[in-house]
């Protein structure tokens, strides 16, 4: 019948999902392996070599000349293997959580410019002589991501700021792990961090944002144009 034929559509919308998300934890996760397409691009760029690396690594004299799109570039850019390793691996799981949460290209897109978040921050922190690289900050701003994603509960149940706070307090948690061990630039950790659980806490109250293909079909789209565009200013501006 048509009613019959317009459940079962209702049904079919309500629990669409990219072909690559599959629940994790009992079902309590949902792991999202489009983040594979992340590290793979970040190692097209640790594979350029110096040539992106001189282009494109977050140098605070030239910021200020006005070369602004360093601000993203330096995102996709490693100091060596292990560096590129590192992030690599956790950026793949932190970030493949944060898509299943928040959607392949809502996800992606708020890490990314959590990312950006935490390199500003990093330039107000250390002035003019700084200069710095690397993909940590996206990743972290995966993590403030997840350590927002239980804010809505406290709209259903008003009794569950235990349970937001814990969400906020793991987050914080895996921070101090990954994002202050020596040698590295704290700064844009914790600016991504903190960039990542601001922008969760808005998405967090959007339903089901991972079941939007559209929404997040736009999202990627904008993202690939905060990789393309600056890299293009970046090689301009060299020539």
């Amino acid at each position: 019948s048509d009613r019959a034929r317009a459940t079962i559509e209702q049904f079919r919308r309500e629990n669409l999902r990219w072909p690559w998300r599959r629940e994790v934890w009992q079902g309590r996760a949902l792991f999202d392996w489009s983040a594979l397409l992340w590290v793979l691009l970040t190692a097209f760029f640790f594979a350029g070599g110096d040539g992106f690396r001189v282009a494109g690594i977050l140098d605070a004299s030239k910021f200020s000349q006005g070369e602004w799109y360093r601000l993203l570039t330096a995102e996709v850019l490693h100091g060596d293997l292990l560096h590129f390793a590192t992030n690599a691996v956790f950026g793949l799981l932190l970030l493949g959580l944060a898509l299943g949460r928040f959607g392949s290209g809502m996800g992606l897109l708020a890490s990314y410019l959590a990312g950006a978040g935490g390199n500003a921050l990093s330039l107000l922190v250390h002035g003019t002589n700084f200069r710095g690289l690397g993909a940590s900050g996206v990743v972290m701003g995966a993590v403030g991501l997840l350590a927002a994603q239980s804010w809505p509960q406290l709209r259903k149940h008003p009794r569950a700021f235990r349970l937001a706070l814990a969400g906020v307090a793991g987050g914080l948690m895996i921070f101090l792990i990954l994002g202050t061990h020596p040698g590295s630039d704290v700064a844009a950790h914790f600016g991504g961090f903190l960039t990542g659980v601001t922008l969760g806490s808005i998405l967090s109250f959007v339903p089901r944002l991972h079941r939007r293909p559209g929404l997040n079909l736009l999202a990627g789209f904008v993202f690939l144009l905060l990789v393309v565009l600056p890299w293009l200013f970046a090689f301009q501006t060299r020539n």
